[in-house]
């Protein structure tokens, strides 16, 4: 019952900064854990971070652990990705989705019941 949609991807050079955002439609934003992950072409889909519903707690990936920020503004139904230094390595598909509790293996895709339909960010040198 809810409608995700990712702005904000781009071309950033290393280095650079880029905020992404995911617009949920509903009034139901804010009873559901919010996460981002993302897909390099011919690589299986990867877990990036993880908020929760009130924004009390987070959790990333090692890979962007101290680069990335998640975050989000429920009363814009809106959760964000700051990526800050990024690296060309970071260059792919950035989807946010959302699941019904903040425990359990956040990391497995399947635990998530929406999903956007991505945007793309590419990292160059």
């Amino acid at each position: 019952q809810v409608q995700l949609t990712e702005s904000g991807g781009g071309l950033v050079q290393a280095g650079g900064s880029l905020r992404l955002s995911c617009a949920a439609s509903g009034r139901t934003f804010s009873t559901y854990a919010m996460g981002w992950f993302r897909q390099a072409p011919e690589k299986e889909r990867e877990f990036v971070a993880l908020i929760s519903t009130t924004g009390s707690r987070t959790t990333y990936a090692d890979s962007v652990k101290g680069r990335f920020t998640i975050s989000r503004d429920n009363a814009k139904n809106t959760v964000y990705l700051q990526m800050s230094s990024p690296k060309p390595e970071d260059t792919a598909v950035y989807y946010c989705a959302a699941r019904t509790a903040y425990g359990g293996t956040y990391y497995a895709p399947g635990t998530y019941a929406y999903w956007g339909q991505g945007t793309q960010v590419t990292v160059s040198s």
